[in-house]
């Protein structure tokens, strides 16, 4: 009867040590959608943000590939930095370059980076560094070695670090491994594995991580459902993003930043004739439903777009929650005597329930076109050919001919040319006075 009672008691507590063991680990893997494609994948949690990482006056470098040198990504995150949040006051350089893996920029980063002091720096490798091949440990010990030197670099010379993982892949491209089994669910599982090594070192070393690949996965996914088998978040070559897929890249940075996304709030109240702005904001006037208002921060405006194309930015917000989370200009309208509004802001309208407008609606998401949209792309021009430029200046001038003759020189002489590129940047960031009319119907 003992030994009945012993063994019972065993297998119930080995039972539940079972169970517990594969609840931690259900709690220690991202969420995953329910369907067969991702039951290979174990993406590992992250490190989450503790409040904005950002402050102010930071030097941003924003480091990586081929993919940050399609200057995409990092021109979303700049501009976002000098529109959403310009009272941070943050500069940005990229140093994206082609083909590049951990030990490259490793061994070029002092000279091209560090002597710039960065304050902070986001990081996006693996894609190179993974070969295009199925997963092989000597793969992962290579990729953490170099990974860990560049947060350590950067931690010796004083500055912050987001360690990014590389995205996924939509395909073998056509110069990967000819190997049949490197599909590119293999490809991707390597990719995860290196992501999952991210995740170890961040933790490790005290930094933050900015995981992209598993956003990337499953948008990609969720929009070749949604949009149709052609869809091509991780780009057309099966690597290089469009705009959407870009777009994702930058939530995945700017989530890790600590961006709160809080543009600005509006709030009306009919009844009693009164309106309130928030801090980025002035009131002007308040007369008769209408809301005039300077404004000294922007909602990240995009143009119209067909949300089925992969190559918009538009479309990829259609695939993470951009707007929800770092986009975020609402109007509040309350005291409504009437059931239903026409709210005009530029030279668009949209029509709401009062209910509606009590609870709040995102501007910055319902109206494309807006007083902000002009004002916008002159800074994301700027901020764009600033960031050609800084390609230029060291790929081809502090590793042509000029570095190689006088490094030091070349350094003074280029940033005498970038220096009004980013002088543009801050000239063509200015208040925008705009009106809001809420109508009752």
């Amino acid at each position: 009867m003992m030994r009945l009672i012993r063994g019972s008691w065993l297998r119930n507590t080995l039972l539940v040590l079972g169970l517990a063991s594969v609840l931690a680990r259900a709690q220690s893997i991202e969420a995953k959608p329910d369907d067969p494609f991702f039951a290979k994948f174990s993406p590992t949690r992250g490190p989450a943000p503790a409040g904005l990482v950002l402050k102010a006056g930071d030097r941003l470098a924003i480091c990586g590939d081929s993919i940050t040198e399609q200057r995409m990504y990092s021109r979303i995150i700049e501009t976002y930095l000098t529109v959403c949040v310009p009272e941070l006051d943050v500069t940005v350089r990229q140093y994206g370059w082609s083909g590049e893996k951990a030990d490259g920029f490793l061994g070029r980063m002092t000279n091209d980076c560090l002597r710039f002091q960065p304050t902070i720096a986001t990081t996006c490798y693996g894609m190179n560094d993974h070969g295009y091949r199925v997963y092989e440990e000597s793969i992962g010990k290579r990729y953490r070695e170099y990974q860990t030197g560049i947060v350590e670099a950067f931690k010796s010379a004083g500055a912050r670090v987001i360690l990014g993982s590389a995205g996924c892949v939509g395909k073998n491209p056509p110069w990967g491994s000819k190997d049949p089994a490197a599909t590119m669910e293999a490809l991707n599982l390597n990719l995860c594995e290196l992501r999952n090594i991210d995740v170890e070192i961040a933790r490790q070393e005290g930094v933050g991580f900015a995981d992209v690949f598993w956003p990337m996965l499953t948008a990609n996914f969720t929009a070749r459902q949604k949009y149709g088998e052609g869809y091509a978040l991780p780009g057309k070559d099966g690597v290089h993003p469009g705009w959407a897929g870009h777009l994702v890249m930058a939530y995945a940075y700017l989530r890790a930043l600590g961006l709160d996304g809080e543009i600005g709030r509006y709030t009306v109240d009919l009844a009693a004739g009164h309106a309130m702005v928030s801090k980025g904001h002035e009131l002007i006037a308040f007369k008769d439903g209408e809301l005039r208002v300077k404004s000294a921060r922007y909602p990240f405006c995009t143009p119209a777009a067909n949300l089925s194309a992969d190559d918009n930015i538009r479309s990829g917000m259609s695939l993470v929650p951009f707007n929800q989370e770092l986009n975020r200009l609402t109007l509040v309208v309350k005291g409504a005597s009437a059931a239903n509004y026409e709210v005009t802001w530029g030279d668009e309208s949209h029509r709401y329930t009062a209910a509606q407008l009590a609870a709040g609606i995102n501007l910055a998401e319902d109206f494309v076109k807006n007083p902000f949209s002009g004002p916008f792309a002159k800074v994301d021009d700027a901020v764009a050919a600033k960031q050609a430029y800084e390609t230029r200046q060291i790929k081809d001038l502090f590793h042509g001919p000029e570095g190689r003759a006088d490094r030091e020189k070349t350094a003074s002489l280029t940033e005498e040319a970038r220096a009004p590129l980013a002088a543009a940047v801050k000239r063509a960031m200015v208040p925008v006075t705009h009106s809001l009319r809420i109508t009752p119907l």
